[in-house]
């Protein structure tokens, strides 16, 4: 039997301004905005060529708007990512490497250790990874 993450609930206040930041900003797809009799809706998106998606929700079960951290997505390419991202308007950190002290240092760094940070405007905390490309 497969066990298959599909949905991550992303704790906000502001659903419209989420909305616009993960779809218009970050460039992750828009699959519905629902709503949910008279207080209720949800809004889900999903990044490019993931099979999980992430959830916005009002009148629905969640944390603390903000209190989300270490979502991760991993991409082929980090600078190009972190590119698209500060195109969009996106405040991300430059590319990042966990030195061999346990500290960031600048820079790539060797297959699956080169890093961009970011965060939503509630403050719910990204990590994209670079995974080496395949063989």
């Amino acid at each position: 039997m497969d066990w298959k993450l599909e949905v991550v609930v992303v704790p906000v206040v502001d659903l419209d301004r989420a909305k616009h930041f993960y779809a218009e900003q970050v460039g992750f797809g828009l699959d519905h905005d629902t709503r949910l009799g008279e207080h209720g809706r949800v809004v889900q998106l999903t990044p490019r060529g993931s099979g999980c998606s992430i959830v916005l929700g009002a009148g629905i079960p969640q944390s603390a708007p903000g209190s989300l951290r270490g979502l991760q997505l991993v991409v082929d390419d980090v600078a190009a990512a972190r590119a698209e991202l500060a195109g969009r308007g996106v405040d991300v950190t430059e590319v990042r490497h966990l030195g061999g002290d346990g500290t960031w240092a600048s820079g790539p760094g060797e297959p699956w250790n080169s890093f961009i940070f970011f965060e939503d405007p509630e403050g719910n905390s990204w990590t994209v990874q670079e995974r080496p490309a395949a063989s």
